[in-house]
């Protein structure tokens, strides 16, 4: 279901099941962990997730769920959340390719991404009321901070589909690209990343995180810029950035 490989610092991880267009069960999430943990230890210096077949991820894998034993909470508590966390945390930048469906888990997934390229194709949203069930994964979150209160409950009270297009030009997302490119721009970028100053990125990472979840202001956040540049000016790559930069050449990082 899950497949990995390493190339060039980049660890490809990919859903791989696109005849159930990559919805993921419980084992689907803990392999998905593994891979981000092997990611890690292989010291991966940038991710990129992305999906087989028509679909990035259409949500959990309720084929054979029965609602009356079904333990949600498990499942969204244990399992999903923690996975997300992990994958908000991984110490480099991350990059997913979203594509089709992107709904429900498979939406948590790229909110836990920190560079989502998405297809002019895309659809995002939240179709849960056919089923009795209401928006997860982070989606409240992302889109009310995005789209505000009511483009965010039209959206779950009709069901209706954002188009790749859209998603991006209301902010949720960073760029929009033709079907067929979306997979090779997120690769460029991916190794683009995975050449340049991965202590610098994350910094920028912890910075950014910071600032959205304890809602900083302009002063504390330029502290922690402060003390962020402080600690680099220690690092191998910020020498080695100034050195290029005096000699007029490109700079060449390791990620030291």
């Amino acid at each position: 279901m899950i497949d990995y490989r390493l190339d060039e610092g980049v660890a490809e991880i990919v859903l791989n099941a696109p005849t159930r267009r990559n919805a993921l069960g419980l084992d689907d999430l803990r392999e998905l962990g593994s891979a981000y943990e092997r990611a890690e230890s292989d010291g991966a210096r940038a991710v990129l997730l992305r999906g087989e077949g028509p679909s990035f991820c259409a949500g959990r894998d309720i084929a054979g769920v029965d609602p009356a034993t079904d333990d949600v909470g498990g499942y969204l508590d244990d399992t999903l959340t923690p996975l997300l966390r992990r994958m908000a945390a991984f110490p480099a930048p991350t990059f997913a390719v979203a594509h089709g469906a992107c709904l429900g888990v498979g939406l948590g997934l790229l909110i836990a991404t920190d560079v989502v390229y998405v297809a002019d194709t895309a659809k995002i949203g939240s179709p849960f009321a056919a089923l009795g069930a209401t928006l997860d994964s982070g989606g409240h979150a992302l889109f009310a901070e995005r789209l505000g209160i009511h483009a965010t409950l039209d959206l779950i009270y009709t069901g209706r589909m954002l188009s790749g297009e859209e998603a991006v030009r209301a902010g949720l997302f960073s760029r929009v690209f033709a079907a067929d490119e979306v997979t090779d721009a997120t690769a460029l970028a991916a190794r683009t990343a995975a050449a340049g100053p991965t202590a610098a990125f994350r910094a920028s990472k912890r910075i950014v995180s910071a600032i959205r979840d304890q809602r900083l202001g302009l002063w504390d956040a330029m502290a922690l810029e402060n003390r962020a540049q402080a600690a680099l000016a220690a690092t191998d790559d910020y020498r080695e950035g100034f050195a290029a930069f005096s000699s007029k050449r490109r700079p060449e990082f390791t990620g030291r």
